[in-house]
């Protein structure tokens, strides 16, 4: 099954990632350049609330000591690339949230020291690690450049296929999304089994908060309805795939990884829940 998901998962995302691209146009990213108030807010927000919101959820919650190390990687790390797939399927501000993830990811070779840096001073106890800088720049191409790119290109050359197939490509994304989620609960069943009922709470805690404040920011800065929801995913949704990479690779230390995906499986559900009921309110919702 590992062998499975070593490959599945890498191109079940690139997939999502190409229907993305099919739904955008340069004209989108042109439009984004006009909102430098709103991007700063999606890069800046998150670093400077999510870390406190962690350590308070942390103090709350007083979970184990490998979940309470697993909820501060994961609020340092950047925006993940699936945020792109949900806002793709709530039909929000798509080419905002491309350009959030891919810069984050970009900053997070800096920015991801300096915030467990900050966990250390507070804390009073090592939790330095570096970052796995090939490994965003692998990700950010493989996963998000190039697959965007290529959607983008199928929708300039065939127009009228892209446009005939985009409800298939919307309810193919959301199946691979499932499938996806279906794939790391089998994989890692007993793990899940054992952490989920304490980890859970402590993630869907996060999510929930992180969403909320993303949405107040927006709110704060006069955005519009899809911006104000495109930022409250972009809090929410951190790259576990990155917090994956370091417990395993750098940290050796194997439960914080499965923290991530129990993140992750967390995580989705309530995105796909925000996004029913953003694109269930319509134009004229709230």
């Amino acid at each position: 099954m590992k062998a499975f998901l070593d490959v599945a998962i890498p191109a079940v995302t690139v997939a999502l990632t190409v229907v993305v691209g099919l739904d955008l146009s340069p004209s989108d990213f042109h439009r984004v350049r006009r909102q430098p108030g709103t991007i700063a807010a999606g890069l800046l927000g998150p670093l400077v609330l999510l870390p406190p919101i962690a350590l308070g959820l942390n103090a709350l919650f007083r979970p184990s000591a490998a979940a309470q190390a697993g909820l501060l990687l994961i609020a340092s790390c950047p925006v993940g690339g699936i945020s792109n797939t949900y806002n793709y399927l709530a039909g929000a501000s798509t080419a905002l949230s491309v350009t959030l993830t891919a810069v984050s990811c970009l900053a997070a070779v800096a920015t991801m020291p300096l915030l467990t840096r900050l966990f250390e001073l507070v804390l009073g106890r090592p939790f330095g690690f570096e970052v796995p800088a090939t490994t965003l720049a692998v990700q950010l191409l493989v996963l998000l450049v190039a697959p965007v790119t290529l959607g983008m290109a199928i929708r300039r050359w065939a127009p009228a296929f892209a446009a005939r197939n985009r409800r298939a490509f919307r309810l193919a994304a959301f199946a691979a999304l499932v499938a996806l989620l279906g794939f790391i609960v089998v994989a890692q069943r007993e793990d899940f089994a054992r952490e989920i009922p304490r980890a859970a709470p402590l993630a869907a805690a996060l999510v929930v908060v992180a969403m909320a404040s993303g949405a107040l920011v927006g709110s704060v800065l006069g955005a519009g309805r899809s911006d104000r929801f495109t930022l409250a995913l972009e809090f929410g949704t951190r790259n576990v795939a990155i917090a994956s990479a370091i417990a395993i690779t750098v940290l050796g230390r194997l439960e914080f990884a499965v923290f991530a995906a129990i993140y992750f499986v967390t995580e989705a559900p309530i995105a796909l829940a925000a996004v029913f009921g953003f694109r269930r309110a319509g134009p004229g919702g709230p």
